[in-house]
């Protein structure tokens, strides 16, 4: 474990907390949303919180750069094939259309704007509520994804040479 791997550790520790909060807070005030106007939460949203809220906690639990850190790589394998899974089911919602999908005009955006408390809206009354918010979800996941993937092979390289340099020969 040298000096690099520890701070890269760290690094990435950091920005995996970041990314996932974002992403957390984002879909948590969606969903916080979704209650105040009484409708049925989509799954792949609650998907996308409880897997923001697994990475906040695994990623703050193993930010010191001590070897048990290193040897979390597994979870981050796992974590980088969660987040990869929200980025594609919450890309899927909107496909390459993004803010101007149906799914986003008559949910994501009619929610987001608070338009179900107005009563007789029409869909062009609604503009783009939420587009940025929407946008920002899907980087920030797909950052998330890209940060445990790094962490996964920096953890699998620090301890194979760690093993390698700790076995008896």
């Amino acid at each position: 474990m040298g000096a690099a791997s520890k701070v890269i550790h760290i690094v990435l520790r950091v920005f995996e907390v970041i990314c996932s909060v974002i992403v957390l807070g984002l879909l948590a005030r969606f969903l916080h949303l979704i209650a105040q106007a009484g409708a049925s939460a989509d799954s792949r949203v609650v998907y996308g919180v409880v897997t923001a809220s697994i990475s906040t906690l695994f990623a703050l639990v193993f930010i010191a750069p001590f070897i048990y850190a290193f040897l979390a790589f597994p979870m981050d394998a796992i974590l980088f094939v969660m987040w990869i899974v929200v980025f594609g089911l919450l890309t899927s919602r909107t496909g390459s259309s993004m803010c101007n999908a149906s799914w986003y005009w008559n949910y994501w955006g009619y929610y987001w704007g608070g338009w179900w408390r107005v009563p007789e809206v029409t869909v062009w009354d609604r503009g783009y509520g939420g587009c940025a918010s929407w946008r920002a979800v899907l980087a920030f996941s797909f950052l998330a994804a890209i940060a445990f993937l790094v962490s996964a092979i920096l953890g699998a390289v620090v301890v194979h040479r760690y093993r390698r340099k700790n076995s008896p020969v």
